[in-house]
């Protein structure tokens, strides 16, 4: 069986170096700055749209307060400048593995199962990150590529199947994002509740298998 798991959430809890990067691209703009206990709910489709969650509402809107698309994507791009460098240095200080899930990971392998990342990270920081702390344990591993549509669109569980040949496939994730990529893609899915959503959240949109630790996955 081909297994494929969300990064953020899912096998890491990233929180603390995303919103420091974030807040350092704050600051260095000269707006204000987030809890880190807040950014869990800015997460979850990319650097792009977690700086433009962050940005202000002033940097969102014209003169009259209404959405300012491009007023938004200038922010966003001038802000992505600084995070990415910062957050490509920084990207492990403070990142680790949940509870379990080393453990869980060297299970599956020893039971023959193919494993995959499929992450909204952008492509080099999800490498970098896996290598560090799981080397060897992935067949492939795929975040944010240019030209091809984040998740929830299905294209990167696709890419992951066409790789690896496979056609039982199972897909792991934290997020509501998670969720929909997996009933796009037609595959079956089980949350974990130890990420960045809420279990009851999780509940609330249908998630039918929830798992609350990495030892509780049967296959």
């Amino acid at each position: 069986m081909l297994i494929i798991f969300d990064l953020d959430g899912t096998l890491i809890n990233t929180i603390s170096d995303l919103g420091a990067a974030c807040n350092h691209a704050l600051s260095k703009a000269g707006l204000p700055t987030h809890r880190i206990e807040d950014y869990p709910r800015l997460v979850g489709n990319g650097v792009n749209k977690l700086i433009e969650r962050a940005l202000p509402a002033a940097c969102k809107t014209d003169e009259h307060g209404k959405p300012d698309p491009i007023k938004t994507e200038e922010w966003v791009l001038r802000l992505r400048q600084d995070f990415v460098p910062y957050y490509d240095e920084h990207n492990c200080d403070l990142t680790v593995p949940y509870d379990g899930i080393p453990e869980l990971l060297l299970r599956l392998k020893a039971e023959g199962h193919s494993l995959a990342v499929a992450s909204n990270k952008y492509q080099a920081a999800t490498t970098k990150i896996v290598q560090h702390f799981f080397n060897g344990l992935f067949d492939v591993v795929l975040g944010e590529r240019e030209n091809v549509p984040r998740k929830p669109d299905p294209q990167i569980v696709t890419d992951i199947c066409t790789a690896l040949s496979e056609k039982d496939v199972l897909y792991i994730g934290d997020s509501l994002v998670d969720m929909q990529t997996a009933r796009n893609a037609g595959v079956p899915f089980v949350a974990c509740s130890w990420g960045f959503v809420p279990r009851a959240d999780l509940e609330k949109a249908g998630a039918t298998r929830i798992i609350d630790h990495p030892s509780e996955l049967v296959l």
